[in-house]
């Protein structure tokens, strides 16, 4: 038991589960900013573009009866595809996705590049002067013999 405890302790104390726990926190902070830019601010100038509609409470009674609301299909006890509901949250991961996107795109530039170990020059067939691997005994080009070479 103390083996697993040894364990599940070095696991917590690494940076990286340090780091996503924080981003878990921060993202779930962030989706409710995000929810509320949609419902709140994009929704209603939406419906007002499409005369007043409101996006989040369309839905198809599964009866083939018409409802007011979705409330008054379930307490009918109808059963509802709630399709308004769905593209208001499509919006929401779309509007997420993209200041994610930003987001990185903006840590990408502030993040110091690593920088690479040079290249070494490929080796050349000494009779086509293509690329050959280093390991390679013949010239898959031009198949002369370039072991001793």
């Amino acid at each position: 038991m103390k083996k697993l405890f040894d364990e599940f302790k070095r696991f917590c104390t690494k940076g990286n589960i340090l780091e996503l726990a924080t981003g878990v926190m921060i993202g779930g902070a962030f989706t409710t900013i995000v929810n509320s830019l949609v419902n709140d601010m994009l929704m209603p100038v939406i419906g007002l573009i499409t005369g007043g509609v409101n996006l989040s409470g369309l839905f198809i009674a599964l009866d083939g009866q018409q409802y007011a609301s979705i409330e008054a299909a379930k307490e009918a006890g109808v059963g509802t595809l709630n399709y308004g509901a769905f593209i208001q949250n499509i919006i929401n991961f779309l509007i997420i996705a993209f200041c994610v996107f930003l987001f990185v795109k903006a840590m990408a530039k502030i993040m110091p590049k690593k920088e690479e170990a040079p290249k070494k020059a490929p080796r050349l067939c000494p009779f086509c002067k293509q690329a050959v691997h280093d390991e390679a005994v013949k010239c898959q080009h031009c198949g002369s013999d370039i072991a001793g070479k």
